[in-house]
């Protein structure tokens, strides 16, 4: 078992550190979604799939309105100032506390330099990608010097955390400190060779994610996609509030 050091000191309410990845095929099927989950779960990630769906920002404003936070993970990648007017637009829109951040140290700067009260968190190695997919895309470096360059220079440029597997958090608090929020996806409740159809290829379980260092874990399938999705939030939680001591 990880250091009990690593555990996050950060002042967050415990119900706050599980975020809720609504991956869901449209706006309707996500205010079911959240509907049914109802006080089981407060912080939402919001991704492409409803992005493209329609209805998007008004999805925001509904959960904003039920006293939710939203996580709003769009993974913008583009010319700088593009990323920069992009990161103006949604920030004046309201109601995203997280977004996500992927590229170099430009793109990394002029997302940060337009945040507002938003926090901004660079991608270091997405979960669904090992070694081979690495490869495949020319990184020859270890997936653990790729994520801790990219925090780094996350950190370096303005924004205020990473997305980061639960595998490199601990390397991550070492070498880092607490002086970044670390969101750690690719939660699952059992050893992921036993889930061939999963494609998160680095995962973690919720004790392994917290006591090696992450700050809020992203969960998305096995909430989802249990019998009763509110009751499996609720076993989380009382899994966070015991690991905190809350």
């Amino acid at each position: 078992m990880a250091d009990p050091c690593l555990l996050s000191d950060k002042p967050i309410p415990p119900r706050e550190r599980l975020i809720f990845a609504l991956d869901v095929p449209g706006p309707d099927a996500a205010r079911a979604m959240v509907g049914r989950l109802g006080d089981a779960v407060s912080f939402y990630k919001i991704g492409l799939q409803l992005f493209m769906s329609g209805g998007y920002f008004e999805l925001i404003h509904s959960l904003t309105a039920q006293g939710k936070r939203v996580f709003v993970d769009l993974k913008f990648f583009d010319v700088p100032e593009t990323v920069r007017l992009a990161v103006r637009a949604l920030r004046d829109r309201g109601g995203a506390d997280f977004c996500t951040v992927h590229g170099n140290d430009g793109i990394l700067k002029a997302a940060a330099a337009e945040k507002g009260d938003m926090k901004i968190l660079a991608v270091t190695a997405l979960t669904s990608l090992d070694r081979g997919d690495l490869n495949d895309l020319g990184f020859s470096c270890d997936v653990g010097a790729l994520v801790l360059s990219r925090a780094r220079r996350a950190l370096e440029h303005g924004c205020d955390g990473v997305i980061s597997s639960g595998l490199e958090a601990r390397m991550l608090r070492t070498e880092l400190g607490s002086r970044l929020l670390v969101v750690t996806p690719g939660i699952r409740p059992v050893d992921n060779t036993t889930r061939p159809a999963d494609d998160q290829k680095r995962t973690m379980d919720v004790d392994e994610a917290f006591r090696a260092g992450a700050d809020h874990i992203v969960v998305g399938r096995p909430i989802r996609d249990a019998l009763d999705p509110r009751a499996a939030a609720l076993a989380m939680q009382a899994q966070i509030r015991a690991i905190f001591g809350a």
